[in-house]
Formats: structure tokens, sequence, C-alpha cells
């Protein structure tokens, strides 16, 4: 769910992986010395990742440019993405068709998808997380959903995966797997089991509703870089399906690492809206029934979240990702106490949780 930007991590780093045995990274270097392009030497960890995919920030060689006749920069980001594990393939699909949207995505180049590994442009290494503040939030997310229009206009079906009934349930079911019966180690009852399912079926029904173009699936403040031009740089797209037109707006202004003010999230929601619908894109011509769309989706979203990063630590050692449920959690409870179909959500997490309930508006 990380990109391939900022590190901070030490030059050194990657000295210390080979030492104990970083077959991959070795792997790795010996492709990068056969293309002449980069010192693979200079290979330092780029970014930290919730997948198995692995970036490396490299020096372009000093000839290289005049050789090549590219401005590549001053420097490049490799991919490490085990083939059993990742598929480059779809990133380098997805890519074409983002820059084909004329949007900011890492140009290609070069590729070795039997191994796994790309070699990229470099998007910087300020994500939106690191450089939203009160002060340009309102230009970074026009910029951020101007884009996002874009890509949304070249959508087609029967291009990418589509995230149908049972991707959907596939995702939600991890929140009672991982975020009920590991992090809070409770087994629900059969009866709260079938609540469960009926609020799951309420989150499907009304995002299937709902029209279907290109969805990112990741588009939120740290996979999006902050740049000069044509910003926002996007990376992290591999898992790009055709989906519901709210899915990344949601994504974004309900975004798991930072949350806004409500007043401003709705007025960020409402000149999406004005936008999309003036650029011909689908969305509900009625701004309440869009906005609950917009709701019902980010909940589903954050379901899945709650239990994707329980099992990134309690699976995978990644604990650092806990620290962000109580932002998440926020999310879920605010949005199921406000529609009656939602309310036994709460009522179950309260529950579970032992806590007292919340009064709260109703619609």
């Amino acid at each position: 769910m990380n990109n391939p930007s900022s590190s901070g991590a030490h030059d050194g780093a990657q000295n210390g992986a080979a030492a104990n045995g970083d077959a991959r990274l070795l792997q790795l270097k010996t492709w990068l010395q056969g293309l002449g392009i980069v010192d693979a030497a200079s290979a330092r960890p780029a970014s930290a990742d919730a997948s198995f995919r692995r970036y490396f920030r490299l020096d372009v060689l000093p000839d290289a440019q005049a050789r090549l006749g590219v401005n590549f920069g001053a420097t490049l980001v490799a991919m490490d993405a085990p083939p059993e594990r990742e598929n480059t393939a779809a990133f380098v699909k997805v890519d074409a068709l983002l820059a084909d949207a004329g949007v900011s995505v890492p140009a290609i180049h070069a590729q070795d998808l039997d191994q796994g590994f790309l070699l990229l442009s470099d998007l910087g290494t300020t994500t939106y997380l690191q450089a939203l503040n009160h002060d340009n939030a309102a230009t970074l997310y026009a910029e951020a959903l101007s884009a996002l229009v874009e890509i949304q206009l070249r959508s087609q079906p029967g291009v990418l995966p589509e995230f149908d009934r049972a991707f959907m349930l596939r995702e939600l079911n991890i929140f009672p797997e991982w975020y009920i019966g590991k992090h809070l180690n409770a087994t629900l009852t059969e009866a709260q089991s079938a609540t469960l399912q009926k609020v799951f079926d309420h989150i499907i029904a009304t995002c299937l509703a709902q029209p279907q173009v290109f969805m990112h699936r990741d588009y939120h403040s740290r996979n999006l870089m902050w740049m000069d031009e044509k910003n926002p740089g996007i990376l992290d797209f591999q898992d790009a399906v055709y989906g519901p037109i709210t899915y990344d707006a949601a994504s974004l202004l309900r975004d798991a690492y930072v949350s806004w003010d409500e007043e401003l999230v709705l007025d960020w929601i409402i000149r999406y809206w004005q936008h999309a619908k003036a650029a011909g894109l689908p969305v509900n011509k009625d701004f309440d029934a869009f906005y609950r769309d917009f709701e019902y989706m980010a909940l589903q979203r954050h379901l899945k979240i709650l239990g994707l990063f329980c099992r990134l630590n309690y699976r995978d050692g990644k604990p650092q990702y806990l620290g962000d449920l109580p932002t998440v959690m926020e999310y879920v409870r605010h949005t199921a106490n406000r529609y009656r179909e939602l309310k036994p959500l709460v009522k179950l997490l309260d529950d579970l949780e032992n806590r007292q309930p919340a009064v709260g508006y109703t619609f």
C-alpha cells in the first residue's frame, strides 16, 4: 500500500542486506549492471511497502544521459517484485493506461518480467502525506481529484479485472477473520455472524449499483507524490480494477493515514462531483445520493483495512500499521451511525469491544 518514494534510509543499508544473504538484491544488482544506465552499487532502499515489493533508488551513471540521449534525471528507482508473489505485468499494463490518460506515472526504462524487475523514473521523495497541511490541502486535493477525473474518463469495460460481488466480499471477510478473530480474539455467535453478513449485503448492493470506471484501488496520500509539475505523481496502481466510481475519491478523502474535518471533506467531494458531472462522468445527478454512495464505498474499504492492518501485524510482522487502526475505526463508526441499515454494525462493535452505545443521528 506504500510507494517507492521517501526513505531516509542510509546508502549502506543494501550492503548489509547483501551480507545477510539477500539473494534478490544481488540478482537485481546483476540485472542493473547489465543495463549500463545506473550505478548498481548506489542502490539504497526507497520505501517500506505493505506488499512483497521493494524499491531501491539508484544514481544514474554520468555518461548515461549523453549516451542514451534521454534525460533520466539524477536518480532512477528499481522495483523488486518477486514473480511468485507479485504481478509485475499488471503494473506495466496499468502504467500504460494511466500514461495514456495524461496523468503523471513513472516511465518504465527497462523491464524483466520473468525476474520481476523494473527500472522506473523517479517521481521524487515527497509524498502527499508528507506535504499536506491546512494551507495547501485544498490545492493538492483538487489536483489529485482532477487527475482522478482524467483517469475515469478513459474507462472502458473488459480491460481491467472487475471489482464484483465476490471481490468485495473477499475483502470484507478480512475484517471478521483478522480484526475480530485475531485482534479482538473474539468468536462471533451465529446471530452476530448473520448480522454482519446482512450489513455486508447492504454495503455490497449499494456499491454494485454504482456506475463502473477504472479504479486505482489505493489512491491515497502515501501513493501520491508531490511534484513541481503535473501534480500528483501516481504510484502503486498495479492492483487497478474496473469498479464503483466513488471508490478512489473515498480512498483519497477518507484516507487511513490522514483525516480532515468533515466540512472540508464535504467541500472537496462536492467539488469533485461537480467536476465529474461537468466532464460527463456517470456520477449520480443527485448529490445526496452520490454522497451516500461515497460513504458506503468508504465503509467497505475501511472494514477491509481494519482486517488488513491486523493481518500485516499478526501474519507479516509489520506492527506499524496498528497505529492507524483508531483513525479507520472512527471512520467506520461515524459512517455506520448515520444510516439505519448500518446501525447493527455499531451495536456489534460495541458488544465486541464492551463499549456503551453513542447517541447520534440516523438517516
